[in-house]
């Protein structure tokens, strides 16, 4: 199991190979839709990785910027999205607080699976790093556009539970100090065969996790995850 940073910067391929595993229900697809319109929507994406949400929303929106910080992860980004039918997109190389864009340039701002790892990589300034982030998203937005962020609520849980008190204080923090809006949803993978699930989540998640699969026989891997929104 390679460290996270690891993973963004080296192992675009496997991680994908993971999340396009997750979410086999299409839960977060009709999530988005009940919190706002997509229809002929503009939006940026902060954190997109390989573009597993990039390639959901581009066949729906009308444009979609997408960046990491990672440009070993938007390559595969690119790979995926030339084979589509969609050109009204674009990846940039960008740190979620530094956002190379001008302001009121979309109507959804939105992020997933990577506000968070700041809890662990900025143990001690965690706060000062999303909250800069967050006013980015907020910077970005017409007025009356809306900021999402997808987080983890537990995966191998059937019920939502923050993995570690730092993001239960994240997640805290976002509803009580920034005013975000939440409701939860599962999300969880479905793997081709037992032999892939202990193979992918053993790669991403650890032993013991992989263990469990397969102790488990867990070709469904449950998953609960949480989405934040605020309109501006």
């Amino acid at each position: 199991m390679p460290e996270h940073r690891d993973v963004y910067n080296y192992h675009a391929a496997e991680y994908d190979r993971l999340v396009m595993r997750e979410d086999y229900q299409g839960n977060i697809l009709r999530a988005l839709r009940e919190i706002r319109p997509l229809d002929g929507v503009d939006v940026v994406e902060f954190g997109a990785g390989t573009g597993r949400l990039t390639l959901l929303l581009a066949p729906i929106v009308r444009s979609i910027v997408a960046t990491d910080i990672s440009a070993h992860m938007l390559g595969v980004a690119a790979d995926k999205l030339r084979q589509t039918a969609k050109r009204d997109w674009s990846l940039v190389v960008a740190d979620n607080m530094r956002f190379p864009m001008r302001a009121t340039v979309a109507d959804i701002s939105i992020t997933s699976w990577s506000f968070g790892h700041s809890t662990v990589w900025d143990v001690e300034a965690w706060r000062a790093d999303i909250g800069q982030a967050i006013g980015e998203m907020c910077r970005v937005l017409r007025p009356g556009g809306t900021a999402i962020i997808l987080e983890t609520l537990g995966t191998g849980s059937e019920m939502p539970h923050p993995p570690s008190e730092t993001l239960a204080a994240y997640y805290t923090w976002l509803e009580n100090e920034h005013g975000f809006s939440r409701m939860w949803i599962r999300t969880d993978y479905r793997f081709a065969s037992l032999e892939e699930a202990d193979e992918l989540t053993r790669f991403f998640f650890g032993d013991e996790m992989a263990d469990r699969v397969m102790v488990e026989n867990l070709i469904i891997l449950p998953e609960c995850t949480g989405i934040w929104w605020l309109t501006v």
